[in-house]
């Protein structure tokens, strides 16, 4: 049986997450209200899912209630009903924005973001793309979007992918890449620097076979090749580029040494040959062009050290490739970029997932391409309606930090609330949707408000003449109700017996729609990697395609025709 909070669970939430907005001056942050829950109540964290959910909720009314009602009403109410919150923290100001840079000065910071184009970007992508950008922003800089393009084989790059990510990230940060560098374009440059590398003596070609080369590392044994003279290895190297050897015959590699404590660190290997004849790379202006290829280390180290980047900002677990390229980069005697790190994001919801996989999924045909709703990509989020600047509050939230977290997708969707609501206009859809006739004397019209809060966003008129209304079938058990905006009624046998026209009673207020302003429409929703399509009744509007609405204690939904809507998530609070 599912877990539910008790009341005793949710006032606590809600306490705390009043507590969290007071402290941070109507900001509160899910992130932070979760971590002290956790820490006070055990209990909870084996339903951290559903708790998340109500965090998020909750957070959200919190910052609602400060800003309608100021910080001395959150403070009134913790003195009434939870005072020892008060106590426990002085209020502080919350860090805004990320954290400075090491060693940078303003005009001169370079960053770069590298995806390997296998495919569109994806929420994870976001993450490099936000903060380096934003700290592009700070520091009045320059910011790359470099094509990681050099693998052919194991992760191909789809060719649609390079106009779609640069689409992607000037729709994210809202202005274009300074530059775009493409991998592929550049082989000689990587070239040279091989031959560099072969002729200075710091790198050789290596003949050994992977198991034999793996028994060297791990007996921290030189293997034959590596004292070979750099006339030798310059000669070696020629021949793979005439295509004398096959894949895995031969490899460039840095020589380092081979007692340093970590074993991928020892004579990594800097180039090898791929088959381009059988895999080709996707680009026609390269195809079979080269048959030598620089491995991501080796190639990432060469391009950052060219294109002048001076800060690099990644996950953590490319430390070892951080590691890897100091040590070219003592070689040949330039300065490494100053490197920050992050800690793996996990969001409940999506579980695992890699881009080769969705790819996989894709072209097999179990999603309808890449903007299918039930995928992790920046194209499936924009196609529900999730605005450039939810992700970017997501992700500026977190900030840098080498922990790792895992979040629920409510997170992102509370920042979605926030961007979206104060413009999406309300409607009524009716889920399974049951006729009831007015009774009792009641307006031939009725107006309710495009938005509750802005007048001047005008007016929905209602005629109801016809006495004919739809309410949700699951509404209709709890009898007495007050119609939103109108009457409170008595339901009885498909009548809705209108007792005052002012609202009296402290009946469940629930929402409806008039039967001459419905049609038939179809809502899309997204569950457990599902897509369910929802029948009901939906109010007669002239939306656009593209529009983000509100549906009236449904949840936000963007329109994808007159007829159709696609959820894009749960409101934060019902009416």
């Amino acid at each position: 049986m599912d877990w539910k909070p008790d009341d005793a669970t949710e006032s606590a939430i809600r306490h705390m997450a009043l507590q969290n907005a007071l402290e941070y001056e109507g900001k509160a942050a899910v992130g932070s209200v979760i971590g002290r829950l956790m820490a006070s109540r055990s209990d909870l964290r084996p339903h951290g899912k559903i708790v998340n959910g109500l965090v998020a909720r909750m957070v959200v009314e919190a910052n609602e209630l400060a800003a309608k009602e100021g910080l001395d009403h959150l403070r009134s109410i913790l003195e009434a009903e939870a005072p020892h919150l008060l106590e426990k923290r002085a209020p502080k100001k919350r860090r805004e924005g990320l954290t400075e840079l090491p060693n940078a000065e303003k005009g001169k910071v370079v960053l770069r973001f590298a995806p390997n184009p296998n495919g569109p970007l994806s929420f994870g992508h976001a993450r490099g793309l936000v903060i380096n950008s934003t700290y592009r922003e700070m520091y009045e800089g320059e910011f790359i979007l470099r094509f990681d393009d050099t693998d052919t084989k194991v992760k191909p790059p789809l060719l649609e992918a390079y106009e779609q990510i640069v689409e992607e990230a000037t729709w994210l940060t809202g202005r274009a890449p300074d530059r775009v560098v493409v991998a592929s374009d550049r082989m000689e440059h990587y070239y040279e620097h091989a031959e560099s590398m072969l002729r200075e003596g710091f790198g050789y070609v290596c003949r050994c076979t992977a198991e034999a080369f793996k028994e060297h590392r791990q007996s921290k044994s030189a293997c034959p090749c590596r004292d070979q003279n750099s006339t030798d290895n310059l000669s070696l190297w020629k021949a793979m580029l005439k295509g004398t050897y096959k894949p895995g015959d031969a490899v460039v590699r840095v020589k380092t040494e081979m007692d340093l404590k970590n074993p991928a660190l020892r004579d990594w290997p800097a180039l090898r040959i791929q088959d381009t004849k059988t895999h080709p790379h996707p680009r026609p202006e390269v195809g079979s062009t080269y048959t030598v290829w620089p491995l991501l280390d080796f190639q990432s180290a060469v391009e950052d050290h060219l294109q002048g980047v001076t800060h690099i900002v990644r996950g953590k677990d490319l430390m070892d490739s951080t590691r890897k390229q100091t040590l070219l980069y003592k070689h040949f005697g330039w300065r490494y970029p100053e490197t920050l790190y992050w800690g793996r994001v996990k969001v409940h919801e999506w579980g695992g997932f890699s881009t080769s996989q969705m790819r996989r999924d894709v072209e097999a045909g179990l999603y309808d391409g890449w903007s299918d709703p039930r995928l992790p990509t920046l194209a499936a989020l924009k196609e529900r309606g999730i605005q450039p600047e939810a992700l970017q509050q997501f992700w500026l939230e977190l900030g840098i930090t080498q922990k790792d977290i895992s979040v629920p997708l409510s997170t992102l969707y509370a920042h979605n609330t926030k961007a979206v609501d104060n413009g999406a206009p309300r409607l009524s859809f009716i889920r399974n949707a049951a006729a009831f006739h007015l009774k009792g004397n009641h307006p031939a019209e009725v107006k309710v408000p495009c938005h509750p809060n802005h007048e001047e966003m005008g007016w929905r008129t209602w005629d109801l003449a016809e006495g004919q209304v739809w309410l949700e079938a699951d509404d209709v058990v709890k009898m007495d109700v007050r119609l939103k905006e109108f009457a409170d009624v008595e339901l009885h046998d498909n009548e809705a017996r209108i007792t005052s026209l002012e609202r009296q009673q402290e009946h469940p207020v629930i929402h409806w729609l008039p039967a001459s302003q419905a049609d038939e429409a179809v809502l899309v929703e997204t569950k457990n990697n599902e897509i369910h399509r929802i029948s009901g009744k939906l109010e007669r509007h002239n939306h656009p395609a593209g529009t983000v609405v509100q549906l009236e204690r449904i949840g936000y939904a963007r329109v994808l025709d007159g007829e159709n809507l696609l959820l894009c998530h749960e409101s934060a609070s019902e009416v």
